[in-house]
Order: structure tokens, then sequence, then C-alpha cells
């Protein structure tokens, strides 16, 4: 069983909507709720075995569907871009300030950066 938790985490938010809803629920008990799966069998009236191989499975499914749609990499990808258009924008309303005083280019630039903040 995988504990990176960062890591299910981030896929479990991608991706839970498509686990069951056992699956669901035993993967929040397990990684949210930081319970044991000792404590969620108690909690749940079931085998503690019951419990790890459904969350196995679930672990195995957000892999899964990660490998087949990329989308925590793509999302990745989305954020560096972003942070490097804020960049960018920003030091384009540097040199407007320094040298152009155009009073659009610093609107256009605030604009930029806003919409790059959405995106992270």
């Amino acid at each position: 069983m995988a504990k990176d938790l960062v890591k299910m985490s981030m896929l479990y938010d991608l991706y839970g909507g498509m686990l069951t809803e056992k699956q669901r629920e035993l993967f929040t008990l397990y990684y949210e709720e930081d319970l044991s799966l000792a404590e969620i069998a108690q909690n749940e009236g079931i085998t503690r075995q019951g419990v790890r191989d459904t969350i196995v499975r679930a672990e195995e499914a957000l892999l899964e569907f990660e490998d087949r749609l990329h989308l925590s990499d793509r999302l990745s990808g989305i954020r560096l871009s972003a942070q490097k258009i804020a960049v960018a924008a920003y030091e384009v309303g540097e040199i407007n300030r320094r040298n152009y005083f155009d009073t659009r280019v610093d609107a256009y630039v605030r604009e930029i950066i806003e919409a790059t903040r959405v995106m992270e």
C-alpha cells in the first residue's frame, strides 16, 4: 500500500469521483482522517484485510487513471506555464514603467497576472 499522502491526495482530487462509493469512503478515512486499518475495520464492521484490499484497489485505480489520462502531469505543466507567464508580464510592466509609461500596458499586465493566479 502506498502511503504517499501528497501524491494520493492529488490523484484523489482529480479522479476520486471515478472510484466506488466504498473506495472513496475508506480512502478518505485512511488518507484524510489518518485512521489506521484496524480503526477503519472496527468502525466499518469489516476485517482489516477487507479495508486494506479496498484501499489498495482504490490506489491502483487512481494510479491507472493517471497513467491513462495524465491530468496530474498536465496540471503541473499548466501551473509552471502560468508562473512563467506571470513573471514575463511583471517584467514587461517594469520595462513599461521605466521607459514608456503607457497606462494601457500596465492594465494589460495586471490582467495577465490576475489570470495566471487563477490558473495556479
